[in-house]
Parts: C-alpha cells; sequence; structure tokens
C-alpha cells in the first residue's frame, strides 16, 4: 500500500511540476524574474547578479574559448568547467610518453601548469540596449541587402565607441532575427593554463554509450587558472605574469540539496531555434540532420579504425572524433525527439493562428504573407539542406576536405609574387603549415576523404561537378584516387610543401589532384545564385516579420530571445526524470551515486574502465567530507533549467548564489530543446560538486587545489 501511495505521489510530481522556460538577459532580472525567483527559493537581489558598479556574480561566469562556460572559484583566478570543455587543450598538451588524457595531469604549485597554444577566457562586462538607435535607420522599404549595409555601419560605429582604445571586446547582436540590438562588452585573457584533469576513465566515463543519457556517471570538470601582467590585465603569455586577481569568485557549497530546491545556472548557451517554423523542423528531420548523421558516421568510422591501433593517434585525433561524435548523437536525437513528439504539428497549430491574427485588416499588410513565404523557402530549399549536410559533415571530419584549398590559395599567390614579398609571406605560411600538419596521421586522412566523397557521390544530389566526373569515372569508388593523389600532392606531406616554397609554381597547385578536389568543395559550399539570394532575402525579411508579429500579438507574455552565445540565467528546480525502464541504484532519480559508477565498471573498456584507486576509495568508503549526509558519495544530478550547447561547464548555483555543481549535458528525451521547450522532459545533466572535490582531494590528492576554494559546510 506505501508503494502504491508512493507512485501516486511520484506521478503528481510529474504531472504538476513544469520546469521554467526561458534563457533570460541579466540586466533585465530585476524587472522580469527577480521577484519569481525569489518566490522560488533565490537568497539573492537580482544586483548581486549582475551590477555594473559592483562586483557580482556575473563577474565570475566566463565564456571558455568561445564554445563553453566556465566559473571563476578562487582568488588567484581558478576556473572549473567541464572535461570536455577542455579536452582539446588536454589533448594538445598530451603526448604518448604523457598521455594527460588517460593519466590525468595535476599541478602541484603554479610552475607546473601548462599553457595551450590557444586557449582564453571571456569577462563580461556590461551590456545595453541599442535597438532604437539601430532600427530608427532603416525602413521596410528597404531591400534586405541594403538594410544589412546600414545596420552594419551603426554596429561598427557602437562598437568603436565602447572598446576604450582596444581595451574591451565590443560585440553588437541581434536578437529576435533582427527586431531588437543589443551591444556587450567583453575582456579577453589569453594566458590560461592547466592545473589540473581526472583521466578519462574519470571525465569522459561512459564515452558515446551514455552521452545525453540518464543516469549518467561522469566526472566531467577539468581545471584551469588564469592569468595576468602584475596589474591584473590581460597579457600574452609570459613567465612573469601572475594568477588573476578576479573581482568576484564563487563560494562552494558542499551541504547537499534536495529535490524541489531552487536552482540556477548563468553561463553562454549556444544556439536554439525556438522560434522555428513547422517547416524548417520538417527539413531539419527529413533531409538536413538524417545527411548530416550519416556523414558523421562515417568519417566516425574511418577515424576510430586507425586511432584504435596507435596511441598517438588516439591521442592525436581525439578531440576530433569527440566533436564529431557528439554531435552525430546529437542529430539522430533530434530527429527521433522531434518526429516522436510531433513538434512539427504543434508549430503548425500556432502558426495556424498566427495567420488568422495577421491576416485580420488591420495586420494584412504586414503580416499577411509571412507564413507563405517562409514555406516557400523551406520548400524551395529542401534538398538544398540534404547536400550542404552531406558536406558540412565531411568537413567536419575530413582535414583536407578544406585545407588545401585554404592553403592553396597562398601558395599560389606566394608564386606570383617577387622574392621580397614571398621573403614577408614565407614565416606565416611556414607557421600554418606546421600548425596543421604537426598531429596529422596521413592514412586516416585518407581513408576519411575517400569514405566520405563516396557516401557524397551516392547521397548528396546535386554535388559539385567535379567531383561528379571523379565519380562517374571511378563508379563512385574514390579510394584509389585519394591514395593516390596523396602521394603525387604538394599537400601529402608537410615536408613537400616546404619544398615548394623554396621553388613556388603556381601551376603544380592548380594542376594538383587534392586541390582541385578541395576547391570544388569548398566552391559548392559556397555556391549561391540570383534566384536563392532573392529566396533568402524574402525569407529573412519574412521571418523577421513573423517574430514581431507575435510579439505585438501577445504583448503580455514575457519572451526571450534564442540563445546566440551571449551570457544567459535561467532558473529551476533540482528534479528528477521518469526512469521510463532504466535503472538507477539510487534512492532517488534526481541523483546518481559512485556505487552506481562501480557498477558499470567493465575491465579495460574504453568507456567503462575505472581507475583502481577509485574502487578503493569506495571499497573503504573513503570519502573525507565530501559524502552526501546519508552517506554515499554523490556523482551527477539532475535540475530542470533551459539550457543548450554552450552552456557545458556552466555554473549550477543554490539559492544564495554558490556553486552545487557544473552543468555538461541534456537528456536525450528532451533533444528537441533546441526547438520547443518541454516543461515536462526538460533536464540539465551535471557533476556535483562534492564529486569534484573528492576527486582532486581524495583521489588526485591535490590538497593544494582544495586549500585555495572557498567551501562552505
Amino acid at each position: 500500500m506505501r508503494k502504491l501511495g508512493f507512485l501516486f505521489a511520484l506521478i503528481a510530481l510529474f504531472s504538476t511540476a513544469q520546469a521554467d522556460e526561458g534563457m533570460w538577459f541579466l540586466m533585465h532580472l530585476k524587472k522580469m524574474n527577480e521577484a519569481d525567483m525569489q518566490k522560488k527559493g533565490l537568497q539573492l537581489s537580482a544586483e548581486e547578479i549582475y551590477s555594473i558598479n559592483n562586483s557580482s556574480l556575473k563577474d565570475a561566469i566566463v565564456q571558455f574559448n568561445g564554445g563553453c562556460t566556465a566559473e571563476i572559484v578562487s582568488g588567484q583566478g581558478l576556473v572549473f568547467t567541464n572535461h570536455h570543455c577542455g579536452y582539446g587543450a588536454i589533448a594538445e598538451l598530451s603526448t604518448p610518453e604523457h598521455d594527460y588524457l588517460s593519466d590525468g595531469f595535476w599541478a602541484k604549485n603554479h610552475a607546473e601548469e601548462l599553457k595551450p597554444s590557444s586557449l582564453y577566457v571571456r569577462f563580461f562586462v556590461r551590456m545595453d540596449d541599442v535597438s532604437e538607435r539601430i532600427l530608427s535607420l532603416v525602413s521596410d522599404e528597404m531591400s534586405e541587402a541594403d538594410r544589412e549595409k546600414v545596420i552594419n555601419r551603426e554596429i561598427a560605429k557602437i562598437e568603436a565607441e565602447n572598446n576604450e582604445n582596444g581595451k574591451y571586446v565590443v560585440s553588437v547582436k541581434s536578437f529576435y532575427n533582427g527586431n531588437e540590438y543589443y551591444y556587450f562588452v567583453y575582456q579577453d585573457y589569453h594566458d590560461v593554463r592547466l592545473v589540473g584533469t581526472p583521466p578519462s576513465s574519470i571525465g569522459k566515463f561512459g564515452g558515446d554509450t551514455d552521452n545525453w543519457e540518464w543516469p549518467r556517471h561522469t566526472g566531467d570538470f577539468s581545471i584551469f587558472r588564469v592569468y595576468a601582467d602584475e596589474n591584473g590585465n590581460p597579457a600574452p603569455y609570459s613567465k612573469e605574469n601572475v594568477p588573476l586577481k578576479p573581482k568576484y569568485h564563487l563560494p562552494i557549497s558542499i551541504k547537499g540539496f534536495q529535490e524541489g530546491d531552487f536552482s540556477m545556472i548563468l553561463g553562454y548557451p549556444g544556439r536554439t531555434n525556438r522560434w522555428m517554423n513547422a517547416a524548417g523542423i520538417e527539413q531539419n528531420v527529413k533531409y538536413a540532420y538524417p545527411a548530416w548523421v550519416e556523414a558523421s558516421k562515417v568519417g566516425m568510422d574511418a577515424m576510430k579504425k586507425h586511432m584504435d591501433q596507435h596511441t598517438a593517434v588516439k591521442i592525436n585525433y581525439a578531440s576530433q572524433y569527440s566533436g564529431v561524435s557528439n554531435y552525430w548523437k546529437n542529430r539522430q536525437g533530434m530527429i527521433d525527439a522531434l518526429t516522436q513528439h510531433k513538434t512539427a504539428k504543434k508549430k503548425a497549430k500556432a502558426e495556424k493562428k498566427f495567420n488568422k491574427w495577421a491576416n485580420k485588416k488591420a495586420n494584412k499588410e504586414k503580416y499577411g504573407n509571412v507564413i507563405e513565404t517562409i514555406n516557400a523557402y523551406y520548400q524551395a530549399t529542401n534538398e538544398k539542406a540534404k547536400h550542404d549536410n552531406y558536406l558540412t559533415g565531411m568537413l567536419r571530419s575530413s582535414k583536407f576536405a578544406a585545407l588545401p584549398s585554404n592553403l592553396g590559395g597562398a601558395l599560389i599567390q606566394y608564386a606570383q609574387e617577387n622574392e621580397a614579398k614571398r621573403a614577408e609571406m614565407k614565416p606565416r605560411i611556414q607557421g600554418f603549415i606546421e600548425s596543421n600538419y604537426e598531429k596529422v596521421y596521413l592514412p586516416l586522412e585518407i581513408d576519411v576523404l575517400a569514405d566520405e566523397l563516396n557516401l557524397y557521390a551516392q547521397k548528396a544530389g546535386e554535388i559539385a561537378p567535379f567531383i561528379r566526373e571523379l565519380s562517374d569515372k571511378n563508379q563512385a569508388n574514390f579510394q584509389q584516387d585519394i591514395s593516390n593523389a596523396f602521394d603525387s600532392s604538394v599537400f601529402g606531406s608537410k615536408d613537400k610543401l616546404f619544398a615548394y616554397l623554396d621553388n613556388p609554381n603556381a601551376s603544380t597547385i592548380q594542376e594538383d589532384l587534392l586541390f582541385k578536389i578541395s576547391m570544388a568543395l569548398m566552391q559548392k559550399y559556397r555556391e549561391s545564385s540570383p534566384e536563392l539570394e532573392k529566396l533568402e532575402s524574402q525569407f529573412q525579411a519574412a521571418y523577421r516579420k513573423y517574430i514581431a508579429g507575435v510579439l505585438e500579438s501577445s504583448p503580455n507574455e514575457k519572451h526571450y530571445p534564442d540563445a546566440n552565445s551571449t551570457l544567459r540565467l535561467t532558473y529551476g528546480t533540482i528534479r528528477s526524470l521518469p526512469l521510463n525502464g532504466k535503472v538507477n541504484d539510487a534512492k532517488h532519480n534526481f541523483y546518481t551515486t559512485l556505487e552506481g559508477t562501480i557498477k558499470k565498471y567493465v575491465p579495460y573498456d574504453e568507456e567503462f574502465d575505472l581507475p583502481q584507486k577509485l574502487m578503493d576509495l569506495f571499497e573503504a568508503k573513503d570519502y573525507g567530507r565530501y559524502a552526501d549526509k546519508e552517506g554515499y558519495m554523490p556523482v551527477n544530478f539532475l535540475s530542470d533549467q533551459d539550457i543548450t550547447g554552450g552552456n557545458s561547464g556552466s555554473p549550477v548555483l543554490n539559492g544564495n548564489g554558490e556553486l552545487i555543481g557544473l552543468a555538461f549535458d541534456g537528456n536525450i528525451e528532451a533533444m528537441a530543446g533546441d526547438v520547443i521547450f518541454d516543461p515536462k522532459l526538460q533536464r540539465t545533466i551535471s557533476v556535483d560538486v562534492r564529486y569534484v572535490l573528492f576527486v582532486i582531494d581524495k583521489f588526485a590528492g591535490a590538497t593544494n587545489i582544495i586549500d585555495e576554494l572557498t567551501i562552505v559546510e
């Protein structure tokens, strides 16, 4: 009977609880969100989260290397982010002799910290609304091209006015597809060094199998440090630089939390398409995403074959493979979720309602034909979307699909210049060659490019003409052609390219088969036509008007713009997810435990192996002060905030603004979340900060890191 009562309670929880949709601007929190957030458990004011004149939470949140989020957690510039966000830098610093991906790395002092070649963090300084200033300069009578020119001129002025002679990076962003504009002021720091990372068997535990899945048991974190000059200003890497003293750093709570507790996330969500129309969703589900998925899988299979055979190849291609793999599963999940939840039908229903409003007498002239125009555009571009995604999948997997084209133009120009100009150009070209060929493994590159071209020729429809000629000649089998091309090509090795620089000849490049293939692909990738440009112009105008019309027709609703890599806040609660046949050994399904991690252990398995020391700590129940009050070691947890890619590494904060976890994933059930928010299924998967500290302290013995932190018990 008690079990039945619990079941009814569980059903009631999932049927009545609603996640809080929205990715909110910090400058609007006071008027739009503060009261609601405080009602749900926030103990801070909007001013304590975002202040221009005083230190606030926003000063501890940084964009990490342009694609993730991170947080400052000490007064010495220490940064927490995800393991997968630091993956590229960790892989770059790794060698077969010092394999930090496999073995982990822990600096015991500042001198041991490692500098990757290119890594930066971006601090948010302030933002402001410039919609009226920009939109007052344009009108509906303008062509899209003229409108864009006027707007871009004004954007350049605004950015110049606010960068303080280059001190800041200023970016003006469009919102609601050109219906509003805001400028953002940032400060970038480029001396960022690796401090610590767990081995992949912790930081990437579960691999592709568990990616996007719950229950999850991944220690997805890594640690870096920001350095500055002696005055705290950004500076190029130097041994003289010192750890940054930030305006604010996050305190870390190890008190734990319960289901229903308030939590919030600040971060840089990359891209959502919540305003996308039904026809756009149909295009993605039936044309674009299947092509992306298929091309990604072909590239992954070709890479994996060689990565499994050579440790150095596995290290050198780990970051690229991980990126392709992540999007491969994401796009397949999107297809499944959008289809299962009939998202296009839901959007079509809303559009029908909008169209009725739009064709009222007062609205018809401005909005009457926008849905028709949008639908016509998608109908005309379905096949192109399929082609472009096969090609995009190839470009993400194959370095040599684009490299000969990108480098070849410079090599042709180099051959045509006089000796003095060549001497000026040569060091830059040599540097580009060195960086691009440093870790290239040609047998892998040959197989990836050949396999991708085979798929492209067979499936992509109206492909690049030169590729079609080669395909017809070889009966859609590029293996021998590509192998021969690498043997004879200038682009076949770094040594051949350096030899070319000593004896340049433009025709050598122009007749090079790899160059011709790459040029054909890139020209097709950039291909346009007057007809297509006209269609795109009509679509952009209609899409902008559609969003303006939705805003106008529902003035009392709280609307938020799509994510576009600008700092946002999202809030909600710690919240379980129905298991639907999956198994979680935890007492409640809003968290997982180290016990569950150990139960997934498979010796020598690439995805589910574990370090012996971690298992020893579990057997001894040696969790230090990081165990939950009920005695278990927490690993991951669920909350219901509205996030997307780019939020990886974002801090999950409790109502006091204390760090309780690092967001690192979403759940497969809500994979349609970039297009439509599902209040019942939307979840964020995070690594519990107590597990992070346990790994740093008890597993790694890196107490020097623990000593820096402000820990709230």
